[in-house]
């Protein structure tokens, strides 16, 4: 598994959708098509700005809070008939339980929880594009 971050959430509004670009430590960038609700999630988490009510991720979080688990990382799992698969792990008291989920959600999640992302090397391998190469000026 390799950790990733955020690099940034775009709406393509040819295909009324959201995508949401992951970076790997070499540089190595990992586009996932999500829906518009989800990427506007993402966003306003990773811009610092909170509605005024919780949005759907916003209470997700606060149930979890309130029931004691935590979201120790979330990760992609796997990538079949170009369709990402992605999975959240949970820890509650000494357990730790893998629940099945949409990369979008556990993107979302795991900003709100402070939890690390991570994407399986053979997805990365597969979707992810080469770290642009630096472009030198003559």
């Amino acid at each position: 598994m390799i950790e990733v971050t955020v690099e940034r959430v775009a709406v393509d509004p040819q295909a009324d959708q959201g995508v949401v670009i992951l970076k790997a430590p070499n540089g190595t960038l990992l586009p996932i098509w999500i829906g518009l609700l989800e990427a506007t999630s993402i966003a306003l988490e990773l811009e610092g700005i909170k509605p005024i009510r919780p949005l759907t991720h916003d209470l997700l979080k606060m149930i979890l809070d309130v029931l004691g688990a935590s979201v120790e990382r979330v990760s992609i799992t796997e990538l079949r008939d170009s369709t990402f698969f992605g999975e959240v792990l949970l820890t509650v008291d000494d357990a730790r339980i893998p629940i099945d989920a949409r990369p979008s959600d556990c993107i979302a999640l795991a900003l709100r929880a402070g939890a690390p992302i991570m994407v399986d090397e053979e997805v990365m391998k597969e979707a992810g594009s080469p770290p642009p190469e630096s472009s030198a000026v003559h």
